[in-house]
């Protein structure tokens, strides 16, 4: 038996959401770091600096005092695009969950609860310029708390979304999601979403190579 139950959100629930959802996000800070330390550009940084100290001042010393001041910059680049995001949504659609997922038929936005607490969350949006011929819905902030993951709460919370897209006469589902959320994007391929392409938000995520997938995922003709 389910130890979860998915409904829709309430306003009551909003503390709760914003700070699962932020401090999610934020769990990718540290795997972000690793992917920047690893990347061709970085490692040119780390070594080429340092070198250029010692041929100019002949100390050694300056080159590693060099190396102590990058890591920190580099700690702060590859935790920025995730701080921006988060900050994007807590000013924009997770500013008012209400208005921006529930005052339109087509959009909505679930929690999943356990025990009281909310354990897991979901929005949805119709897409505003679709193809032609298509009527989309976008799968917007799917968030599992840590200590829930594993139980299949994301996986219900997606399936919550595609029967609603599949209830409003939706032909697609469609979302985004970072390259480096291996969970999210293993699970998306799993329930048979397919890859549509990738993007960068901005320069800086080009930067530490943290870009965005998109997927798709076709509904059946009615």
């Amino acid at each position: 038996m389910a130890s979860f139950h998915i409904r829709q959100f309430q306003e009551r629930d909003y503390e709760q959401v914003v700070d699962m959802f932020s401090r999610g996000m934020k769990e990718h800070i540290p795997t972000a770091f690793c992917h920047l330390l690893l990347l061709p550009r970085t490692l040119l940084l780390l070594l080429g600096v340092p070198l250029a100290l010692v041929l100019v001042s002949g100390s050694w010393l300056l080159a590693v005092v060099c190396i102590f001041f990058l890591l920190p910059f580099l700690w702060f680049l590859a935790g920025q695009p995730w701080k921006n995001y988060v900050s994007k949504c807590l000013h924009t659609d997770m500013a008012d969950i209400t208005k921006s997922y529930l005052s339109d038929r087509g959009s909505g936005f679930w929690v999943a609860e356990s025990r009281g607490q909310i354990v897991g969350t979901v929005g949805a949006l119709p897409v505003k310029d679709p193809p032609s011929g298509r009527k989309q819905l976008q799968l917007f902030r799917l968030s599992v708390s840590s200590q829930h993951r594993g139980q299949g709460i994301a996986k219900a919370l997606v399936r919550t979304v595609l029967q609603f897209a599949r209830d409003q006469g939706y032909t697609d589902v469609v979302l985004e999601t970072g390259l480096l959320q291996q969970g999210a994007v293993t699970l998306y391929y799993s329930m048979g979403f397919q890859k549509t392409g990738e993007s960068f938000m901005d320069i800086l995520t080009w930067f530490v190579d943290v870009s965005l997938i998109h997927f798709i995922y076709p509904l059946p003709s009615a």
